[in-house]
Protein backbone atom coordinates (compact mmCIF):
# COMPACT_ATOMS: atom_id res chain seq x y z
CA UNK A 1 0.00 0.00 0.00
CA UNK A 2 1.39 3.21 -1.21
CA UNK A 3 1.71 6.24 1.47
CA UNK A 4 -0.20 8.88 0.78
CA UNK A 5 1.00 12.24 0.02
CA UNK A 6 -1.44 13.73 2.83
CA UNK A 7 -4.53 13.23 4.83
CA UNK A 8 -7.61 15.33 4.12
CA UNK A 9 -10.54 15.40 6.58
CA UNK A 10 -13.72 17.09 8.58
CA UNK A 11 -14.48 16.98 11.90
CA UNK A 12 -17.29 14.25 11.97
CA UNK A 13 -18.97 11.78 9.42
CA UNK A 14 -22.08 12.62 9.52
CA UNK A 15 -24.01 15.34 9.09
CA UNK A 16 -28.01 16.46 8.55
CA UNK A 17 -27.15 18.37 5.37
CA UNK A 18 -24.43 16.29 3.87
CA UNK A 19 -25.81 13.15 2.61
CA UNK A 20 -28.28 12.77 -0.37
CA UNK A 21 -30.71 10.56 2.21
CA UNK A 22 -30.68 13.78 4.77
CA UNK A 23 -30.38 13.21 8.17
CA UNK A 24 -29.89 9.43 8.23
CA UNK A 25 -27.90 8.03 5.63
CA UNK A 26 -27.08 4.09 5.71
CA UNK A 27 -23.76 3.83 6.88
CA UNK A 28 -22.09 7.31 6.95
CA UNK A 29 -18.72 6.55 7.63
CA UNK A 30 -18.20 3.95 4.98
CA UNK A 31 -19.81 6.88 2.41
CA UNK A 32 -17.14 9.13 3.92
CA UNK A 33 -14.50 7.03 4.33
CA UNK A 34 -14.86 6.94 0.44
CA UNK A 35 -13.89 10.31 -0.37
CA UNK A 36 -11.85 11.57 2.90
CA UNK A 37 -8.78 9.88 4.06
CA UNK A 38 -9.01 10.78 7.84
CA UNK A 39 -11.60 12.09 10.37
CA UNK A 40 -11.47 13.79 14.00
CA UNK A 41 -12.21 11.82 16.56
CA UNK A 42 -14.06 14.40 18.86
CA UNK A 43 -16.38 11.87 20.49
CA UNK A 44 -13.95 10.29 22.34
CA UNK A 45 -13.16 14.09 24.14
CA UNK A 46 -16.17 13.19 25.92
CA UNK A 47 -17.05 9.56 26.05
CA UNK A 48 -15.10 6.07 25.13
CA UNK A 49 -16.55 3.96 22.61
CA UNK A 50 -18.03 0.33 23.45
CA UNK A 51 -16.19 -2.35 21.45
CA UNK A 52 -18.98 -3.51 19.52
CA UNK A 53 -18.37 0.42 18.24
CA UNK A 54 -14.94 0.13 17.55
CA UNK A 55 -15.40 -2.66 15.52
CA UNK A 56 -17.74 -1.45 13.36
CA UNK A 57 -16.11 1.64 12.28
CA UNK A 58 -12.77 -0.94 12.03
CA UNK A 59 -15.19 -2.58 9.33
CA UNK A 60 -16.56 0.79 7.59
CA UNK A 61 -13.14 2.11 6.53
CA UNK A 62 -10.51 0.93 4.01
CA UNK A 63 -7.23 -0.33 5.49
CA UNK A 64 -5.83 3.40 4.65
CA UNK A 65 -8.31 5.34 6.19
CA UNK A 66 -7.25 6.80 9.59
CA UNK A 67 -8.75 8.76 12.76
CA UNK A 68 -7.35 11.09 14.59
CA UNK A 69 -9.05 10.50 18.29
CA UNK A 70 -9.04 13.50 20.61
CA UNK A 71 -7.67 11.85 24.14
CA UNK A 72 -10.64 12.39 26.59
CA UNK A 73 -11.00 15.36 28.56
CA UNK A 74 -10.75 13.49 31.86
CA UNK A 75 -6.79 13.44 31.24
CA UNK A 76 -6.38 16.59 28.86
CA UNK A 77 -8.82 18.88 31.34
CA UNK A 78 -9.56 17.76 34.02
CA UNK A 79 -6.68 16.07 35.18
CA UNK A 80 -4.03 17.99 33.18
CA UNK A 81 -2.11 15.45 32.16
CA UNK A 82 -1.54 14.00 35.82
CA UNK A 83 -2.52 11.04 37.80
CA UNK A 84 -4.27 9.87 34.85
CA UNK A 85 -2.70 6.31 33.71
CA UNK A 86 -5.61 4.56 34.53
CA UNK A 87 -7.85 6.75 32.37
CA UNK A 88 -4.70 6.41 29.42
CA UNK A 89 -4.69 3.16 29.55
CA UNK A 90 -8.33 2.72 29.28
CA UNK A 91 -8.13 5.02 26.17
CA UNK A 92 -5.70 2.74 24.43
CA UNK A 93 -7.13 -0.31 25.41
CA UNK A 94 -10.43 0.74 23.36
CA UNK A 95 -9.15 2.64 20.44
CA UNK A 96 -5.87 -0.55 19.73
CA UNK A 97 -8.45 -2.87 17.85
CA UNK A 98 -8.23 0.04 14.97
CA UNK A 99 -4.10 -0.99 14.57
CA UNK A 100 -2.99 0.86 11.99
CA UNK A 101 -6.37 2.99 11.39
CA UNK A 102 -5.32 5.14 14.13
CA UNK A 103 -3.73 8.64 12.52
CA UNK A 104 -2.79 10.92 14.86
CA UNK A 105 -3.68 10.55 18.32
CA UNK A 106 -3.97 14.01 19.78
CA UNK A 107 -4.22 16.39 23.17
CA UNK A 108 -6.85 19.33 22.78
CA UNK A 109 -5.28 21.82 26.16
CA UNK A 110 -7.47 24.00 27.59
CA UNK A 111 -6.42 27.55 28.23
CA UNK A 112 -5.96 26.80 31.68
CA UNK A 113 -3.16 24.90 30.55
CA UNK A 114 0.22 26.78 31.08
CA UNK A 115 3.78 26.44 30.08
CA UNK A 116 4.28 26.49 33.54
CA UNK A 117 3.49 22.50 33.60
CA UNK A 118 5.88 21.48 31.15
CA UNK A 119 6.80 19.01 33.50
CA UNK A 120 3.52 17.53 34.06
CA UNK A 121 3.44 17.44 29.94
CA UNK A 122 7.30 15.81 29.97
CA UNK A 123 6.17 13.02 31.82
CA UNK A 124 3.08 12.30 30.26
CA UNK A 125 4.78 12.25 27.25
CA UNK A 126 7.54 9.79 28.48
CA UNK A 127 5.16 7.55 29.19
CA UNK A 128 2.95 7.09 26.29
CA UNK A 129 3.18 3.71 24.22
CA UNK A 130 5.76 4.11 21.42
CA UNK A 131 3.87 2.31 18.95
CA UNK A 132 1.55 5.27 17.81
CA UNK A 133 1.46 9.06 16.77
CA UNK A 134 0.53 12.17 18.93
CA UNK A 135 0.09 15.83 18.72
CA UNK A 136 -0.85 18.45 20.85
CA UNK A 137 -3.43 21.79 20.74
CA UNK A 138 -2.50 23.91 23.23
CA UNK A 139 -4.60 27.19 23.88
CA UNK A 140 -2.77 29.01 26.69
CA UNK A 141 -1.20 32.65 25.24
CA UNK A 142 1.92 31.63 27.02
CA UNK A 143 2.46 28.80 24.26
CA UNK A 144 2.77 31.78 21.30
CA UNK A 145 5.27 33.86 23.28
CA UNK A 146 8.32 34.20 21.30
CA UNK A 147 10.30 33.04 24.91
CA UNK A 148 12.42 30.40 26.43
CA UNK A 149 9.37 29.00 27.62
CA UNK A 150 8.22 28.15 24.06
CA UNK A 151 11.33 27.07 23.45
CA UNK A 152 11.24 24.72 25.80
CA UNK A 153 7.88 23.32 24.34
CA UNK A 154 9.10 23.27 20.76
CA UNK A 155 11.89 21.09 21.89
CA UNK A 156 9.94 19.23 24.37
CA UNK A 157 7.47 18.11 21.06
CA UNK A 158 10.95 17.10 18.67
CA UNK A 159 12.65 15.13 21.61
CA UNK A 160 9.55 12.88 21.28
CA UNK A 161 8.28 13.88 18.02
CA UNK A 162 4.46 14.42 19.31
CA UNK A 163 3.47 16.75 16.40
CA UNK A 164 2.68 20.68 17.27
CA UNK A 165 -1.51 21.09 16.27
CA UNK A 166 -2.47 24.48 14.38
CA UNK A 167 -5.51 25.91 14.84
CA UNK A 168 -5.84 28.69 12.36
CA UNK A 169 -9.14 30.58 13.10
CA UNK A 170 -7.49 33.80 11.69
CA UNK A 171 -10.05 34.26 8.70
CA UNK A 172 -13.14 33.89 10.91
CA UNK A 173 -12.20 36.59 13.71
CA UNK A 174 -10.82 39.01 10.71
CA UNK A 175 -14.46 38.36 9.22
CA UNK A 176 -16.94 38.52 11.70
CA UNK A 177 -20.58 37.67 10.68
CA UNK A 178 -24.15 38.10 12.21
CA UNK A 179 -25.52 34.75 11.80
CA UNK A 180 -25.99 32.78 15.09
CA UNK A 181 -23.69 29.98 14.30
CA UNK A 182 -20.66 32.59 13.43
CA UNK A 183 -21.21 34.18 16.64
CA UNK A 184 -21.23 31.61 18.58
CA UNK A 185 -17.86 30.18 16.63
CA UNK A 186 -16.31 33.59 17.78
CA UNK A 187 -17.04 33.10 21.39
CA UNK A 188 -15.82 29.40 21.71
CA UNK A 189 -13.37 29.17 18.93
CA UNK A 190 -9.72 30.47 20.37
CA UNK A 191 -8.31 33.60 18.61
CA UNK A 192 -4.71 32.70 18.78
CA UNK A 193 -1.38 33.28 16.78
CA UNK A 194 -0.32 30.94 13.86
CA UNK A 195 2.73 29.68 14.69
CA UNK A 196 3.33 26.99 11.84
CA UNK A 197 6.00 24.74 13.04
CA UNK A 198 6.30 20.90 12.16
CA UNK A 199 7.31 19.19 15.46
CA UNK A 200 6.80 15.66 14.25
CA UNK A 201 6.46 13.71 11.32
CA UNK A 202 2.81 14.14 11.04
CA UNK A 203 1.94 17.99 10.88
CA UNK A 204 -1.52 18.81 11.87
CA UNK A 205 -3.41 21.75 10.87
CA UNK A 206 -6.93 22.37 12.11
CA UNK A 207 -8.37 25.33 9.26
CA UNK A 208 -11.61 27.64 10.01
CA UNK A 209 -13.38 29.69 7.41
CA UNK A 210 -16.34 31.82 7.71
CA UNK A 211 -19.42 30.53 5.85
CA UNK A 212 -18.34 32.50 2.89
CA UNK A 213 -15.32 30.22 1.68
CA UNK A 214 -14.67 32.97 -0.74
CA UNK A 215 -13.03 34.82 2.28
CA UNK A 216 -10.56 31.90 2.41
CA UNK A 217 -9.20 31.56 -0.60
CA UNK A 218 -6.01 33.59 0.08
CA UNK A 219 -5.16 31.56 3.11
CA UNK A 220 -6.14 28.35 1.55
CA UNK A 221 -3.63 29.03 -1.14
CA UNK A 222 -0.88 29.84 1.58
CA UNK A 223 -1.33 26.58 3.51
CA UNK A 224 -1.38 24.44 0.16
CA UNK A 225 1.51 25.96 -0.34
CA UNK A 226 3.02 25.00 3.47
CA UNK A 227 1.59 21.02 2.77
CA UNK A 228 3.04 20.58 -0.47
CA UNK A 229 6.64 22.32 1.18
CA UNK A 230 6.03 19.68 4.28
CA UNK A 231 5.42 16.97 2.19
CA UNK A 232 8.86 17.77 -0.34
CA UNK A 233 10.02 17.22 3.62
CA UNK A 234 9.14 13.88 3.45
CA UNK A 235 6.80 14.99 6.00
CA UNK A 236 2.81 13.70 6.10
CA UNK A 237 0.33 16.12 6.85
CA UNK A 238 -3.40 15.73 8.33
CA UNK A 239 -5.43 18.98 7.13
CA UNK A 240 -9.06 19.34 8.72
CA UNK A 241 -11.88 21.47 7.90
CA UNK A 242 -14.38 23.57 9.87
CA UNK A 243 -17.20 26.07 9.52
CA UNK A 244 -19.23 27.57 12.05
CA UNK A 245 -22.27 25.81 10.70
CA UNK A 246 -21.18 22.04 8.75
CA UNK A 247 -22.85 22.08 6.00
CA UNK A 248 -20.65 23.86 3.42
CA UNK A 249 -16.89 22.11 4.99
CA UNK A 250 -16.85 19.03 2.41
CA UNK A 251 -16.71 22.15 -0.52
CA UNK A 252 -14.33 23.56 1.76
CA UNK A 253 -11.86 20.67 1.91
CA UNK A 254 -12.43 20.27 -1.84
CA UNK A 255 -11.45 23.60 -2.62
CA UNK A 256 -8.21 22.97 -0.67
CA UNK A 257 -7.49 19.66 -2.40
CA UNK A 258 -7.74 21.22 -5.76
CA UNK A 259 -4.84 24.03 -4.98
CA UNK A 260 -2.63 21.21 -3.69
CA UNK A 261 -3.56 19.47 -6.97
CA UNK A 262 -2.27 22.20 -9.01
CA UNK A 263 1.07 22.75 -7.33
CA UNK A 264 1.85 18.55 -7.30
CA UNK A 265 0.21 16.89 -10.95
CA UNK A 266 0.63 13.93 -9.11
CA UNK A 267 -1.87 14.59 -5.97
CA UNK A 268 -5.51 14.25 -7.18
CA UNK A 269 -8.25 16.23 -5.88
CA UNK A 270 -10.90 14.78 -3.55
CA UNK A 271 -14.67 14.21 -4.97
CA UNK A 272 -17.77 14.61 -3.01
CA UNK A 273 -20.80 12.39 -2.74
CA UNK A 274 -23.60 12.71 -4.11
CA UNK A 275 -25.82 15.50 -1.40
CA UNK A 276 -28.62 17.40 -1.14
CA UNK A 277 -29.58 19.20 -3.74
CA UNK A 278 -29.68 22.75 -2.11
CA UNK A 279 -26.55 22.45 -0.47
CA UNK A 280 -25.53 23.04 -3.81
CA UNK A 281 -26.82 26.97 -3.82
CA UNK A 282 -25.97 27.81 -0.45
CA UNK A 283 -23.03 29.98 -1.42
Amino acid sequence: MLKPHYYIGLPEWRHPDWYAEGKNPKEPLKIYSQYFSTVEGNTTFYALPNPNTVQAWDESVPDDFRFCFKFPKAITHEAMLQYCSSEVGEYFNRLSPLGDKLGVLWLQMSSAFTPDQLSALQRFLENLPEDFNYGIEVRNIGFFAKDDLQKRFNQLLLKHNVNRVMFDTRILFANPAPDADSQRALVEKPRLPMHVVATGDYPMLRFMSPMDLGLSEVALDQWANKTIQWIDEGKTPYVFFHTPYKAPVPDLAQRFSKKVAKLRADIEPITLWERQPQQTDLF
